[in-house]
């Protein structure tokens, strides 16, 4: 292969530039995480709320709004799933760490979905800007 395939946003930075890091499994992780982000808050109900949404790293949006209760109503996530989506969100933001020596490996991913809610910890924010 030439150069870089698949989706865009769904990309791990380390396979766009090394300075991130080596491509290895762990892109992978990344992928899955942004899937479960998309699964979650899928792009078209964010925009709907968010003004100009499209111009936020979509991870940092859901980051920011992770802790109130609006970001999962206007996901239109019910009553019945928000604890599913909670850790889906929390096991995705893990996973879209944006150096790789941050993302748990893909049996670690498995491993927290095993886990209560309450044992999942919020993983710190990066920013791209910070870490180039």
């Amino acid at each position: 292969m030439t150069g870089a395939r698949g989706t865009i946003g769904f990309i791990a930075p380390e396979v766009h530039s090394r300075t991130f890091g080596v491509v290895s499994t762990k892109s992978d992780v990344y992928s899955y995480g942004m899937m479960l982000l998309e699964m979650v808050g899928g792009r078209r109900n964010v925009k709907s709320v968010v003004e100009n949404s499209s111009k936020k790293y979509f991870p940092d949006w859901i980051y920011d709004h992770f802790a109130q209760d609006e970001a999962l109503k206007a996901c239109d996530v019910t009553s019945e799933t928000v604890e599913i989506a909670r850790k889906m969100t929390l096991i995705g933001l893990w996973c879209v760490q944006v150096l790789p020596v941050y993302r748990p490996t893909i049996t670690g991913v498995l491993e927290m979905f095993e886990r209560s809610l309450d044992e999942l910890g919020m993983p710190p924010k990066q920013n791209f800007c910070e870490l180039v």
